[in-house]
């Protein structure tokens, strides 16, 4: 590995800059203000509400970072990055950049967590408005899809013909799990707004009469059972590894003898510094959650095991929160 230069410290110190010109871009809507139609500087603000001269620098920056182009004092978002950035579309991450702009005021209490002079805790009540909540929704499909094909395939789910997709969102894993196998029915277990998220998606899918679509908080409920394959995705990072035990054996419980339980995560190596998504991810949860981390296969095991799971195996290891770990309801 080469050593680090200080030009290449300082880069990565100042790595915040860029991050939060485009936060407080998204913040303002400023590239669905300026999507439509190029606008100077003075007309941006009348849409916006915002100081004519600290947004003119705002703007300023967006466009020499190339979110923006300006062209005779006119500023516009146009495509590719149009689709991405602007409200209402249907490829739109800006819901999910919206979403770092909460991370970014966690983060800034990393220290006096690290500390001790600041505990954090998983608030109970919901963060977001209902439309927030389907912009959210619709924005971690826009992520997951491209990828969620991949991850049916790999871990091979041919002879499973009863799914329950645990905290399964709008349902972009289950229509997948679904097209891999049209034999398959799917039951989706998600908090009550969610679920009827996921019954729009279902519908436009035209997969509505192969999924049960069950209401409830896996931190609560049990879940439905009667079924041979159970899917964990993107969930346990978010749990101590009590929270996950518990889970685990409501999943064990779901599952018919010799079901399989298939988990989509990090999976750290033994010593935690690998892959360095999973490490930085372990300090996401770490400011957002209770107890919440990143695990090794080590300690999935332990878990799964104490649950009543056994022959647990990594299908798949990954760098992107793609790593698979399944495990079987002994026979």
């Amino acid at each position: 590995m080469e050593p680090f230069r200080a030009e290449t410290l300082l880069k990565a110190a100042g790595n915040f800059m860029t991050c939060r010109i485009l936060l407080t871009a998204a913040e303002m809507d400023l590239f669905t203000i300026l999507a439509e139609a190029p606008l100077t500087a003075s007309e941006t603000a009348k849409k916006s509400g915002a100081e004519p001269r600290a947004l003119t620098i705002l703007l300023d920056a967006l466009a020499a970072l190339e979110f923006l182009t300006k062209e005779n004092d006119a500023y516009h978002c146009r495509p590719p990055l149009a689709p991405l950035l602007t409200a209402g579309s249907s490829e739109s991450v800006l819901p999910m950049i919206l979403h770092y702009t909460g991370l970014w005021r966690r983060w800034s209490r990393l220290t006096a967590v690290v500390k001790g002079t600041e505990i954090p805790s998983r608030p109970d009540a919901p963060l977001r408005t209902p439309s927030e909540l389907r912009a959210f929704i619709g924005a971690m499909d826009v992520v997951a899809a491209p990828r969620a094909r991949q991850i049916v395939a790999a871990l091979s789910p041919g002879a499973a013909r009863s799914l329950i997709d645990v905290g399964g969102a709008s349902g972009t894993y289950t229509v997948a799990f679904l097209r891999a196998v049209p034999a398959m029915k799917a039951t989706l277990f998600d908090l009550p707004e969610v679920v009827e998220i996921a019954r729009e998606r279902m519908q436009a899918e035209k997969l509505l009469e192969r999924v049960t679509l069950v209401p409830g908080d896996f931190y609560r409920d049990e879940l439905p059972a009667g079924h041979d394959l159970a899917f964990l995705s993107a969930i346990i990072h978010q749990n101590s590894r009590e929270q996950n035990r518990q889970l685990y054996a409501k999943v064990f419980r779901s599952l018919v003898t010799g079901g399989r339980v298939v988990i989509r995560d990090h999976v750290m190596t033994p010593d935690r510094t690998g892959p360095p998504e999973g490490a930085i991810f372990a300090i996401n949860m770490l400011v957002g959650t209770a107890g919440g981390g990143t695990y090794t296969l080590k300690e999935i095991e332990e878990d799964l095991g104490q649950a009543g799971f056994g022959n647990v195996r990594l299908l798949r290891d990954g760098k992107h929160m793609d790593a698979l770990v399944e495990a079987f309801r002994p026979a």
